[in-house]
């Protein structure tokens, strides 16, 4: 019943259950991961506007999407129109969805008036939006929150003017900027968001696990979900929630034999992208999330993180795997 396919514009989706960009977490390397679990969409981390129109090589970077074969959305934030016009050019030659980030609540990103800052002047949100529309041939999506504080909860007024000046699917995040991801997120202000426009809206925030996108459905009315934090460690997630809203059963956990495949896997897609010594420090903190409450947890990640060499860390897991745990 909740889940389906959707039209972004003219592109399809093959379901609503969608992968958020994650700075620092959705490279290549983890989207091709959660690609074998498919999602509908997955999204590159946000990319910055200013550093494409300067052709920033570590920023180009963030674009590589070889081997992919899902829809990937590309993330671009700022809050200079043209810089954006022209990011938005540049990256629409490759990518099928152009995302424009108006939710981040990072320090570095908000003191520049980007990301979620931009929650407080929604004249300027319709302009970039307007711009970004008129100058591009692919759909252009936004994700935002709640608002900039308490005293600032404009998810409604900007969803409106983002729809207004062409955009073709929202996502909300049901926290404001000064809750960061603290407390629970918001689940009535989604509902406001998705009976106030008429394009798409995909709920987000808090789900991580199969009850928590049921209920973001049944008490929203979203077109689709967002899984964010949900997904580290754990991106059989996808498959997981599909399975339990079409079928009202849950899967049986995943395997430690599967977890390790998965593991090895990632690393090798992490050092075939960065190199051995920068891929096997990216993956410190999946490997942390993939054995969290696993015995002796602690003990390997402080293993771990001592570790430079794939050999060395491809063994370290397999002991620790075929040791301690059932296969």
């Amino acid at each position: 019943m909740y889940v389906k396919s959707i039209k972004i514009g003219d592109v399809e989706l093959k379901n609503n259950i969608l992968l958020a960009p994650m700075a620092g977490i959705t490279d290549r390397p983890f989207r091709l991961i959660c690609e074998k679990f498919e999602p509908g969409l997955v999204f590159t981390e946000m990319v910055s506007a200013k550093a494409l129109c300067y052709g920033d090589e570590k920023t180009k970077k963030l674009l590589n999407t070889k081997g992919e074969s899902g829809k990937i959305a590309v993330q671009i934030f700022g809050s200079d129109v043209e810089s954006m016009i022209n990011s938005g050019k540049l990256v629409s030659k490759t990518f099928p969805i152009v995302d424009i980030n108006m939710g981040c609540p990072a320090p570095k990103v908000v003191k520049n008036g980007d990301g979620s800052k931009l929650l407080l002047n929604i004249d300027l949100i319709y302009d970039i939006v307007k711009n970004v529309v008129e100058n591009v041939d692919v759909p252009v999506t936004v994700k935002l929150r709640k608002g900039w504080d308490l005293e600032h909860v404009v998810a409604v007024d900007a969803a409106q003017a983002i729809e207004t000046a062409g955009a073709k699917m929202i996502t909300i995040h049901g926290r404001t900027r000064s809750e960061f991801y603290s407390g629970k997120a918001d689940l009535n202000i989604i509902k406001k968001v998705k009976e106030s426009v008429s394009i798409p809206v995909i709920g987000n925030g808090d789900i991580i696990d199969e009850e928590a996108a049921l209920r973001m459905f049944e008490q929203t009315g979203v077109d689709g979900i967002m899984i964010a934090r949900g997904s580290l460690g754990n991106p059989w997630i996808f498959k997981k929630i599909k399975y339990f809203l079409e079928t009202g059963e849950k899967l049986p956990a995943i395997g430690y034999n599967e977890k390790l495949k998965i593991m090895l896997e990632h690393i090798e897609n992490e050092v075939q992208e960065k190199g051995e010594i920068a891929g096997i420090r990216e993956m410190r903190k999946h490997i942390a999330w993939y054995i969290k409450g696993m015995k002796d947890a602690t003990k390997i990640r402080i293993a771990v993180n001592k570790i430079d060499n794939k050999n060395e860390l491809e063994e370290l897991l397999k002991n620790y795997i075929q040791k301690e745990h059932t296969l």
